[in-house]
């Protein structure tokens, strides 16, 4: 993730949750942006949002969270009937998460920071100094203004409310309120990693733990105990670990969760 920009894309839409979760519903293998937009228009779902507005969150966030693989799309879609809310949100935060760079920085180098030191909650300004540290290190494709600074920092903010990883306090806080990453989704993501390709020391060290604030010792310690149900054996000695996998496609995984 090293060469990618930050962007304002959170301003198309922040957590999205009913709206993605509806998208979802209508969707199927095969549609393109326009299709969907056109289904989601006569389906009569978003009675309360504009033409434009659900193009808008079709093309700027369902389309880079989801669809640019398809294959994506279509797991996601077979796990919302099964989820609960809270893990749903967890689904919906991964993807979030990868495809809005500037929102997994701030977790990882701000909200997680700052639960570890012991805060209970995140000032506004801390997530405008995040943003104000990012142009300093070149990390947008053009300066940003002022306003578009505080616009976004607000933005991110507002997303993690939407997961559930903060609430709103009042105009300047947001109280941390980080949730546990469920088994299922534990269970989801090394396997999808895992089918990814990646080896498995570079399953235990991959990046998107740290989105659940896990280190890559919480997540073998988080493997470990997920291997009593048979998900995988797993073996570790020092930094080194071999792991037989027991699923031979994501298709088994859903229907375990299932």
């Amino acid at each position: 993730m090293s060469d990618q920009f930050y962007t304002t894309q959170l301003s198309a839409g922040l957590g999205l949750r009913e709206e993605t979760k509806g998208l979802f519903e209508l969707w199927q293998p095969g549609m393109n942006t326009q299709e969907l937009c056109e289904v989601a228009l006569d389906s009569g779902s978003f009675p309360n949002v504009t033409a434009r507005r659900l193009r808008n969150i079709v093309a700027e966030c369902f389309f880079p969270r989801y669809l640019r693989n398809e294959g994506v799309a279509q797991q996601v879609k077979a796990l919302l009937p099964i989820l609960s809310s809270s893990e749903m949100s967890q689904v919906f935060y991964l993807y979030t998460a990868r495809s809005n760079f500037i929102l997994a920085e701030f977790v990882k180098n701000v909200f997680w920071q700052k639960y570890a030191s012991g805060y209970q909650s995140i000032h506004v300004e801390d997530s405008k100094s995040f943003v104000e540290l990012g142009l300093q290190d070149g990390k947008m494709k053009k300066p940003w203004s002022e306003t578009t600074i505080k616009r976004v920092s607000s933005y991110i903010l507002g997303c993690l409310v939407d997961y559930g990883f903060m609430e709103v306090i009042n105009r300047f806080e947001r109280r941390l309120t980080p949730p546990r990453i469920s088994d299922y989704i534990a269970v989801y993501l090394a396997y999808e990693l895992h089918f990814s390709g990646l080896g498995d020391n570079a399953v235990i060290n991959h990046p998107d733990w740290q989105l659940f604030g896990l280190s890559p010792e919480d997540v073998r310690e988080e493997l470990k105990a997920l291997a009593v149900n048979r998900h995988w054996i797993i073996q570790a000695a020092g930094d080194v670990v071999q792991i037989s996998w027991a699923y031979k496609n994501m298709e088994e995984v859903i229907d375990v969760i299932a």
